[in-house]
């Protein structure tokens, strides 16, 4: 999944961010309303974790403005605030969920799951099956195949070709891989990028006519409908 985190302590962000990332999700973070909003209203995610207290603009009213402007990503708040008319309120708000600080982080990623699956039932749009041409990549069980055929990938391999799928026809720079599939934002000046790249088009383009994976020389890597 992608998923945004509206959270301004560093602490917790970082450690909500690693566990995801641990997790294969694909993961955006925001430090105050005003940016997280801005970011949930231009991108699309399949799941938002949003602080209730922020900087600029609070959690609920973030969360008032998306579900005013028909947005209905499923949002998990997070609050200190654990008195039951503080739940309610931020279920009233539009929360689909809401978890008490401090909390640990399987009960966060058990909240999530059951939220993305429920989600999935109730909405039949939701996308959990990523596709180019005959290549699949299915979210929820984190299978991948191409022509029926199953391709084994390792966890850093399925969140590079997820990232590319959902980039797909769209020239994907070096930056973009670095900052959202390492999480780096530097280059290290290492090979790290081309190694993972020849190894997900080994397995992916492997006994095929027709490569899936190509590189643009000079702009970076990018995935077509074959």
């Amino acid at each position: 999944m992608r998923i945004l985190v509206i959270e301004d302590d560093k602490e917790v962000s970082a450690y909500i961010q690693k566990g995801l990332k641990q997790e294969g999700h694909t993961v955006d973070h925001a430090e105050d309303g005003k940016q997280g909003l801005f970011l949930a209203t231009t991108e699309t995610y399949d799941m938002l974790i949003v602080d209730r207290m922020l900087p600029e603009l609070d959690g609920l009213t973030v969360i008032k403005t998306l579900r005013g402007s028909d947005n209905h990503t499923p949002v998990i708040i997070l609050s200190a605030l654990g008195d039951v008319d503080d739940k309610v309120k931020g279920l009233k708000s539009g929360g689909d969920d809401y978890l008490v600080k401090p909390f640990a982080f399987a009960e966060l990623l058990a909240r999530i799951e059951v939220l993305h699956k429920r989600n999935k039932h109730h909405d039949g749009s939701t996308e959990t099956v990523l596709h180019a041409g005959d290549l699949s990549l299915d979210l929820l069980s984190r299978k991948v195949s191409r022509g029926g055929h199953s391709i084994e990938l390792q966890s850093r391999e399925f969140k590079l070709l997820e990232y590319m799928l959902r980039h797909k026809n769209q020239v994907v720079t070096r930056t973009m891989l670095l900052e959202n599939v390492w999480d780096y934002h530097f280059d290290p000046q290492t090979n790290v990028i081309d190694v993972h790249i020849s190894r997900l088009r080994g397995k992916i383009d492997k006994d095929h006519e027709t490569p899936i994976l190509r590189t643009v020389r000079g702009s970076g890597y990018i995935i077509e409908d074959a």
